[in-house]
């Protein structure tokens, strides 16, 4: 196991020696996202300070009101994503359409991204972070976008909270490194995440309830006759982040408005439950495992159920 404090571009290139056919390309891939989420970061730590606070006046392709740190974050990741040049093309959830960079012609990845969950707590000062996911490219068209989960080769997040924190899968284990201001490195802090199989803390937006399937609010209503907490702070990446440590359920099911779900799935739900599954956890639609989703489109939207094993295992008996 690696040692606490090794940093993050050491631990890759010890990952990467573990596979004698590996070429150094995700390496590099993973190195481009943590040098974007550096930058982020500190536009985040100084928002109040630097007049980057507050709404623009669009919304994106999701229907979302834009922020000003949400522009700001989508070009600092398109820009060092590209410049990397190990991408063949981008995907973003503030972009209609994928971005295919010039200097990615011979890139053997494709990477979906959000560049700032939960920005609706920005102006508010609530943990917000990034969303990434990678796959390879297979024809080098947007279809490449279009891939189960399971084919994911890494996926993680950076959440920008009390500490900044960057937790990845290549699908071998999950991995936390915390930002050291002092020396601007990701120091490894959280080896081997294992989420608990059985939690007591259900994750949800209990003011909707009303509109949920009745089997579904029944089960939610159990939580509380069991003595579970409810925690949701309403940016995925700081619920899910506390749902990998702590065990429990995070959920954001379909409603009677949105038939759906809200969450996208390339953007949110798919590399999240790479990376809970890799720790021993489970996702779902409450229809299949959310990993075994084929998207019909960059933009799908998908009901989710994440979490403990035990958890997601009785979810499924009442809902599934």
């Amino acid at each position: 196991m690696a040692q606490l404090g090794m940093d993050l571009n050491r631990f890759i290139l010890e990952e990467e020696r573990k596979y004698p056919s590996a070429t150094g390309s995700l390496s590099l891939a993973l190195t481009a996202i943590e040098s974007a989420s550096k930058i982020i970061e500190s536009k985040v730590r100084k928002a109040g300070l630097s007049n980057i606070l507050g709404t623009t006046d669009n919304t994106n392709v999701s229907g979302d009101q834009v922020q000003k740190l949400d522009v700001i974050a989508n070009d600092l990741m398109i820009r060092y994503i590209s410049d990397s040049g190990q991408f063949h093309a981008l995907a973003s959830e503030e972009l209609d359409d994928p971005v295919f960079p010039e200097n990615g012609r011979d890139g053997k990845y494709v990477i979906s991204f959000d560049p700032l969950d939960g920005s609706s707590n920005i102006n508010v000062n609530v943990s917000i972070g990034t969303i990434f996911s990678i796959h390879k490219k297979i024809d080098g068209t947007v279809n490449d976008f279009l891939q189960e989960g399971h084919k994911q080769v890494a996926a993680g997040y950076i959440i920008y909270g009390s500490s900044t924190v960057l937790v990845y899968t290549t699908g071998n284990g999950v991995n936390g490194f915390t930002l050291d201001p002092s020396v601007g490195m990701f120091l490894l802090s959280h080896p081997d995440m294992k989420i608990p199989e059985k939690g007591k803390i259900y994750s949800i937006n209990e003011a909707y309830a009303h509109k949920w399937e009745k089997n579904l609010k029944a089960h939610i209503d159990s939580y509380k006759e069991k003595g579970y907490s409810l925690r949701y702070i309403g940016s995925m990446v700081s619920d899910v982040h506390r749902t990998l440590i702590k065990g429990g359920i995070f959920a954001y099911p379909a409603d009677s408005k949105n038939k759906s779900g809200k969450l996208r799935l390339l953007y949110e739900a798919s590399p999240m439950a790479f990376v809970i599954e890799n720790a021993g956890g489970r996702s779902t639609t409450g229809a299949e495992d959310t990993l075994n989703v084929k998207p019909d489109s960059i933009h799908q939207r998908v009901p989710v159920f994440l979490g403990s094993r035990e958890d997601i295992n009785e979810l499924l008996n009442v809902i599934g």
